[in-house]
């Protein structure tokens, strides 16, 4: 019986063989005899790359061209997003190296077969379009636009849609009644199609360097004081008939942060954010 034990112990069957050269292949000595410890595995370290990951959102930025879009374009871009732009002009004149990395459209928003193109495979859509004018225009642009652009969106399944709005500015308003009276119509119908996953930015004055032609406006020189004057003020902001002239000012960077970020964070939650709102998320972001 002892000397039965000891061949079958001893002996090895095909498939053990099989085993052991399968073992010897993967880099570990596989050892039949009881006095010797196995190997350790050995494993080669592979090469590293540092390479930013696949775009995973694709935004549609509408005014991408303009100082606030541009703005918004960069910062999506930074993110690592796959950034496309629709305005009238099309391509912009911004000679910056991320600017190449847009995909940049032209159409008018009041022309819906101009632009359709546009919207394949977007995942969100930041509209940055407004403008001033006569009345009627203001509201066109401010308001019918926006509007199309967004019933085009929810047709098309884009799950986020973010609109640059305006904060209110009291006596200012009638003054402009065309301009707010398109941006609120805009604001309406946006939570009405998207009521989870639209979001409002009402910014007050928009501050940084802005380009008209060939020159650059410093405004952060007027508004970056303001802004820390102001935004610890907010009691000023609840005077009767003057309080909306004290909203602070608010950089374009911050807005560009807040409006990106609510555009591809699928948690943001809806609705309507102030100024006081973009500066708060702002300082989350910074901490």
């Amino acid at each position: 019986m002892r000397m039965l034990a000891s061949r079958l112990i001893h002996s090895r069957s095909p498939v053990s063989r099989l085993y052991a050269i399968a073992a010897s292949r993967s880099g570990r000595h596989l050892s039949t005899d009881s006095d010797k410890v196995d190997e350790p595995f050995k494993v080669e370290e592979a090469e590293t790359v540092d390479v930013p990951p696949p775009p995973t959102e694709k935004l549609l930025v509408l005014g991408g061209n303009g100082f606030v879009g541009s703005h918004m374009c960069k910062e999506a871009l930074d993110r690592n997003v796959s950034v496309v732009s629709l305005s009238r002009s099309g391509r912009s004149s911004i000679s910056d190296s991320w600017a190449n990395a847009v995909t940049w459209h032209q159409g008018d928003l009041l022309s819906t077969d101009s632009w359709k193109e546009a919207l394949n495979g977007v995942s969100a859509i930041i509209s940055c379009v407004g403008g001033f004018g006569s009345q009627s225009y203001m509201y066109k642009i401010n308001g019918t636009a926006n509007i199309n652009a967004i019933r085009a969106a929810s047709e098309k399944g884009v799950k986020r849609f973010v609109y640059i709005s305006a904060a209110d500015f009291g006596m200012a308003n009638y003054l402009l009644q065309g301009y707010y009276d398109g941006k609120r119509a805009a604001e309406t119908e946006l939570l009405t199609k998207f009521p989870y996953g639209g979001v409002i930015l009402r910014p007050g004055f928009i501050y940084g360097t802005r380009k008209v032609g060939s020159m650059k406006l410093p405004l952060g020189v007027i508004g970056s004081p303001l802004e820390m004057i102001l935004q610890h003020a907010k009691s000023l902001n609840q005077l009767p008939l003057v309080g909306p002239l004290f909203t602070p000012p608010v950089n374009v960077t911050a807005v560009a942060k807040v409006a990106v970020r609510a555009a591809t964070d699928p948690v943001f939650p809806p609705g309507i954010i102030d100024v006081y709102g973009i500066l708060r998320y702002t300082q989350q972001r910074s901490k």
